[in-house]
């Protein structure tokens, strides 16, 4: 089986960052790519959920006012 040459640009912090995970890992930024492809194929897309949270808006400004209270309540008791 004959292979293919991948390539990308990212920014030079996310290449950093990517060649010292993988190097923590124990593994090299090539096999981590051909990781994720192998993954991406299997998965038939990305192997990871991929999408907007479905967030519903609240229906009046009281009812958002209200999630506010309850969770800075819940927050401080889980703080104490």
């Amino acid at each position: 089986m004959s292979s293919v040459q991948l390539a990308t640009r990212v920014d030079e912090a996310q290449d950093r960052l990517f060649r010292e995970t993988t190097k923590r890992l124990g593994t090299t930024p090539a096999d981590a790519m051909r990781v994720f492809v192998a993954a991406f194929n299997q998965h038939h897309g990305f192997p990871f959920d991929v999408r907007l949270p479905s967030v519903e808006p609240f229906e009046t400004e009281d009812d958002a006012t209200e999630f506010v209270s309850q969770l800075s309540r819940k927050l401080l008791d889980e703080t104490r």
